[in-house]
């Protein structure tokens, strides 16, 4: 299963970018969650409009679908400045980061997600644009070969990426401002559900927002997505608002659990217990045995199982709790050890 076609997926799907548009907050106080990060963006936004600057060069990292490019836009709102968007894997030759900078003005903002796949020459040329706000454009190769350089209004670069260990360290160094997002936690997606229900003309009680808040991941962007599903079960099999009942057939039917796991969380989980006594295993043994991609895994599916405490990341490998065998239907008659089987350490609940 690729990840773009699961429910609970955090990338961007092709449905999202309309919703999105319609229902991202512009304003602080709009934004929910991610209150430590807010809080410092805020004083250094002020620090630098204080002393007439822009605003350093800032990193955020953390899962998708958290609102990096939400809370990109309104750092450019908030700084009088234009927001510009490109992504690592668009830049592919210095040509188009030239293009995407010929625009820029002093104080606009640029937003680069998925920083970590930039091609290695565009990232090159990018640490004196970052430094010295130059651009350095080879005009030819060869003997003749010569280096053009533009000066670049100052602007203040804003980077996304969920692989923060991907970067390297010489562009890494050159943000001055690294934030890490965090899951949100049921109260911060509850206020971000009453939010978009409103936008949507959804009407829904407290007790339906609390319980698709709770099996949604910890992320907005799947919030919403389960949001719009509940909304069209309630038009379909109801009489246009929502309660707990709808809310209920809605997740059944995308065969979403009490956890907010689907079949590829639970799929890792009962991997990781049957074929390997609840570990530890590798990741690339677990992507190959599976069939999944490695970075699904690793992006999407095991920060919300370590945040639920059903997986742990060890210098051996992966490793499940104790929690995790009740999750999926099965639990440890024995500690796991090295040299026992499956079938000794399991039984069917």
């Amino acid at each position: 299963m690729d990840q773009d076609d699961r429910v609970v997926s955090t990338s961007m799907q092709g449905e999202d970018a309309y919703m999105e548009n319609k229902i991202r907050p512009q304003r602080f106080e709009d934004f929910s969650g991610q209150t430590t990060v807010v809080d410092n963006l805020k004083v250094y936004m002020q620090a630098a409009q204080l002393r007439g600057e822009p605003l350093d060069h800032v990193l955020f990292y953390g899962p998708p679908g958290l609102g990096k490019t939400t809370l990109a836009g309104i750092i450019a709102r908030e700084m009088k400045g234009h927001f510009y968007i490109s992504s690592g894997p668009a830049l592919t030759k210095p040509i188009d980061l030239a293009a995407v900078l010929t625009g820029i003005e002093e104080g606009d903002v640029l937003f680069i997600d998925e920083i970590h796949r930039l091609n290695r020459v565009v990232e090159e040329i990018l640490y004196s644009v970052m430094e010295d706000f130059r651009l350095d454009i080879m005009l030819s190769k060869g003997m003749g070969a010569g280096v053009e350089s533009i000066d670049i209004p100052r602007f203040t670069l804003i980077g996304a990426t969920t692989r923060a260990g991907s970067l390297s360290a010489p562009l890494r160094d050159r943000f001055g401002i690294v934030e890490k997002f965090d899951l949100y936690n049921i109260a911060e997606l509850s206020q971000i559900l009453r939010r978009s229900s409103r936008i949507l003309g959804v009407e829904m009680d407290e007790q339906s927002i609390e319980l698709l808040a709770k099996r949604s991941r910890g992320t907005p962007r799947v919030a919403n997505r389960l949001l719009k599903r509940v909304r069209d079960f309630s038009q379909v099999k109801g009489d246009g608002s929502v309660s707990t009942e709808v809310v209920e057939m809605t997740l059944d039917a995308l065969r979403i659990d009490d956890l907010g796991l689907d079949s590829l969380d639970r799929r890792i989980l009962e991997f990781i217990i049957t074929k390997y006594n609840g570990g530890p295993v590798g990741i690339d043994t677990i992507s190959a045995s599976l069939g999944e991609e490695r970075v699904t895994i690793e992006d999407v599916c095991e920060p919300y199982l370590m945040q639920l405490g059903l997986l742990q990341r060890t210098p051996k490998g992966r490793m499940v709790s104790n929690e995790a065998y009740k999750v999926i239907g099965l639990s440890a008659l024995a500690a796991p050890s090295d040299d026992s089987s499956g079938e000794e350490q399991l039984r069917i609940l």
